[in-house]
């Protein structure tokens, strides 16, 4: 199979979406003729031209205002928010717009709108430029949630969230972009609420999302080194979530650990520990672990940042107390 990186595999989805549909287009700051802050749409104005490809004012509440009115219209926008730090500017459209057309509605108006976004720290971006919210939107009954791990998954589930009738907003995290992975040949869509099994093991569940899944890998083939097999699960879509593949997993391993970058106070693990107490608490054999940033604003300096996100070290010393090593 061919070899992509995660910013590749995005342009790949939009670019394929593009040739296919004339009714997909994308819409965001900076996104034409500098190829977006993170380059992921480069050469797509060339391609498509300044009517599907379109900059926009620096007004996020515009962007997604204007994305769901196209929406609605019979289109299928795809907007871009430069960093997911910015969605808080866009609430109104999309908690009290976006969110509800097609309920108000009776289901006779769709609301077929991407909202891309990315973020994460590790790179020094500062307070305002690297938070988590995707727990935010996942609160909201009539929007989708997607956030994929690899450049497999991003394609796929991209694909898909562009050809659902609902409103999805898509996270995107910005250390993923040059992690490459392989990918099929043919573009093949992953459908929405479908969790993926990243490793197989038998002795305790890790479930993670983003960046985290590659760090509990790190913290998996340690552990091995200790005696403990892990099993590493991706729910990929964090509303629908996939409840059934996890609590199969902690089944199978009857101990588990929760794994994401936003801060762990009300953060997505939060609702996936209630998910399994409820669904899988007679399979319990220790208390639900939950890893995740410190209860802080992500600062600037590098150490001071690295201090608060979560680490594959955090991932495995997780693992170590809830099987009591």
């Amino acid at each position: 199979m061919p070899e992509l990186t995660y910013r590749e595999a995005v342009r790949d989805a939009l670019v394929e979406a593009m040739r296919a549909d004339e009714d997909v287009f994308i819409m965001g700051e900076d996104i034409a003729e500098m190829g977006g802050s993170m380059a992921v749409t480069q050469g797509l104005l060339d391609e498509f031209g300044p009517e599907r490809v379109r900059n926009t004012p620096i007004s996020e509440m515009a962007i997604v205002g204007a994305g769901i009115g196209a929406a609605m219209a019979g289109m299928r926008p795809v907007v871009e928010i430069m960093y997911e730090d910015f969605l808080t500017l866009s609430l109104e459209q999309i908690v009290n717009q976006a969110a509800k057309h097609r309920f108000m509605s009776g289901g006779q108006v769709k609301v077929p709108l991407t909202i891309r976004t990315q973020g994460g720290a590790g790179w020094s971006p500062g307070a305002q430029h690297a938070q988590q919210l995707e727990a935010w939107l996942v609160h909201i009954p009539g929007l989708k949630v997607v956030y994929p791990s690899t450049p497999e998954d991003v394609r796929g589930l991209l694909w898909s969230s562009i050809y659902d009738e609902n409103p999805v907003v898509f996270f995107e995290h910005r250390l993923l972009y040059p992690v490459k992975g392989e990918v099929p040949e043919k573009l093949e869509p992953i459908p929405l609420g479908k969790a993926r099994t990243i490793r197989e093991g038998t002795d305790v569940t890790v479930i993670a999302m983003g960046p985290l899944v590659h760090r509990a890998l790190e913290a998996a083939i340690a552990a091995e080194e200790e005696g403990i097999s892990v099993e590493i699960i991706d729910p990929r879509t964090l509303q629908p979530l996939d409840e059934d593949a996890l609590v199969e997993s902690v089944k199978k391993t009857n101990r588990v650990v929760v794994a994401h970058e936003a801060v762990t106070r009300m953060g997505f693990g939060a609702e996936v520990a209630a998910v399994l107490q409820y669904k899988a608490f007679d399979y319990l054999d220790a208390p639900i672990e939950r890893v995740g940033a410190k209860f802080a604003p992500l600062a600037f300096a590098p150490v001071m940042e690295q201090f608060i996100v979560p680490h594959a070290e955090d991932v495995l010393e997780a693992i170590k107390r809830t099987v009591g090593k």
